[in-house]
């Protein structure tokens, strides 16, 4: 009988409840579908201007693939050659900032003092804001190979990156400095890379910047960096090849680009108001009349976020920051009158509204809420080209810069449409100034680590020859080894490979 009255309560309940909801829906059905309409107009409207911005870098590429025609010519041959038989050649920073870069730091700081240039017109300079001093001895072993490394560490992280690089730039052996490099700390240039930059900032007195193409060594490593390759193989093929094409203007990338000292000095020098202190810097330096160029044809090494989160973090700070950076700076642009309508609708419009803003929104909320709402609601109608084929022309023009991974455009599209979310609620973040506006958290990177664990040799200590076999001591003990004696010199358990007893 008990057991009777509560299956007779709790179905009371049910009923209670689902007459409730029934209710709620037929009291707000007309002024839901009155929302639904009004978010379908918006996000067609997004939509479309996202397509338009797609389509016309498109024309703009193609035209360029075709005409082989640029804003500018470059005889950087000859350059080359004045500056080898002259031997006049310009004092170069190289900057390098880390912050614990355990696995990277020996890679990034032997291609940086592997860089081709004359010895006493190269300064490599490492910011290290890590909390151990590891860094110091590979730079001191640089030093007496004789290359001109200087060895920079605060005892505060304050401005992160941007505070590194601008009290970099104070440095008294710096002043004579022409042109300044950066290198995140898992980038690894080549031996030529300042040979195919520098010409271009010599012939043109108005260029700022030189960009150089990233390029990922550890793009196979697994199906979410292969996606991570379709995106951002998008941004340099197209927007930075369309913004250097047409403006001379296009987002700094943060690394892998050559500066010229000046033109940092002229837009006001490294600012830490946001997360993107480098598309802060190139937005300044654009306003001032300072020109960019794209090289696509120079690839730096580097690697890719191979584990979920730290791709989550570092989406999320190059998501908000660009947003948080618009917020900041919309009004300078609209009033600069040192650049043309035409640049500033560029910037505003394409770069930062289409790009930065629109292009999250329209992933999230038009394909993953406003449209399967549709289905299930029929008075409100979508036309099957805005539903569709719009969409399926954006993917095509998106994922189609990679060829090798045409066949992974299913997986792709699953990907970015989970990650919309996190990125929408991050230009939010940015656009509002909320919490997490200011969050920076280092990309973890691997290095070759993994290679090497994978690839790794025992070598036997005292003949050479390659086992398996581990002999384990501790500090101060000493073992009779093959006629010899082993003493521990460090703290702690060392372990010796040995080939046999």
């Amino acid at each position: 009988m008990r057991t009777l009255v509560l299956q007779g309560s709790s179905m009371g309940v049910i009923y209670e409840v689902t007459n409730w909801v029934w209710w709620a829906l037929l009291r707000f059905r007309t002024p839901g579908i009155v929302v639904l309409r009004f978010l379908v107009h918006l996000c067609v409207l997004m939509s479309l201007l996202l397509f338009m911005e797609r389509l016309s870098m498109a024309v703009v590429l193609l035209y360029v693939k075709i005409t082989g025609k640029r804003s500018k010519k470059y005889e950087l041959e000859s350059m080359k050659r004045d500056l080898e038989i002259n031997y006049e050649h310009p004092k170069v920073l190289v900057q390098i900032p880390m912050y614990n870069e355990r696995e990277v730091y020996k890679l990034s700081i032997g291609a940086a003092c592997n860089l081709s240039w004359p010895s006493d017109r190269l300064v490599v300079q490492v910011l290290d804001d890590s909390t151990n001093l590891i860094l110091r001895l590979e730079c001191q072993r640089w030093i007496d190979k004789g290359i001109n490394v200087k060895y920079e560490n605060r005892n505060n992280r304050n401005g992160y990156k941007a505070g590194a690089l601008r009290e970099g730039l104070e440095k008294q052996y710096v002043a004579d400095c022409e042109f300044v490099a950066i290198f995140d700390a898992d980038f690894q240039p080549e031996s030529d890379f300042l040979w195919r930059t520098i010409p271009y900032l010599l012939l043109n007195c108005e260029l700022a910047l030189v960009q150089a193409r990233w390029k990922f060594v550890n793009a196979d490593e697994c199906l979410m960096t292969r996606l991570q390759e379709m995106s951002l193989d998008y941004h340099f093929t197209v927007e930075q090849e369309v913004g250097s094409s047409t403006c001379s203007f296009f987002g700094f990338n943060g690394t892998a680009g050559v500066w010229r000292v000046r033109a940092i000095n002229d837009a006001g020098g490294w600012k830490d108001r946001t997360t993107v202190e480098d598309m802060d810097l190139a937005v300044r330096a654009s306003l001032k009349g300072w020109k960019f160029v794209y090289a696509g044809d120079i690839h730096v090494k580097n690697e890719l976020p191979s584990t979920f989160k730290a791709y989550r973090f570092q989406q999320h700070r190059w998501s908000c920051g660009p947003a948080n950076l618009f917020r900041k700076m919309v009004r300078e642009i609209l009033h600069c009158e040192r650049v043309s309508i035409w640049k500033k609708i560029h910037v505003i419009y394409c770069f930062f509204l289409v790009r930065k803003i629109v292009a999250h929104f329209v992933t999230f909320f038009f394909y993953c809420i406003v449209i399967p709402l549709i289905l299930m609601v029929p008075q409100v109608y979508l036309p099957k080209i805005i539903a569709i084929y719009i969409p399926a022309a954006i993917t095509v023009l998106n994922g189609g810069c990679t060829p090798r991974s045409v066949h992974l455009i299913v997986f792709w599209i699953l990907f970015e449409n989970v990650m919309s979310l996190h990125r929408s609620k991050a230009a939010i973040i940015g656009l509002l100034e909320g919490n997490r506006v200011n969050e920076w958290v280092v990309t973890e990177k691997l290095g070759n680590t993994i290679k090497q664990k994978s690839k790794r040799r025992r070598i036997c200590g005292l003949c050479g020859a390659e086992t398996s076999r581990i002999v384990k001591f501790r500090f101060g003990e000493r073992k009779d080894l093959l006629g010899g004696i082993l003493v521990g010199d460090t703290d702690g358990p060392v372990s010796v490979v040995l080939c046999k007893p």
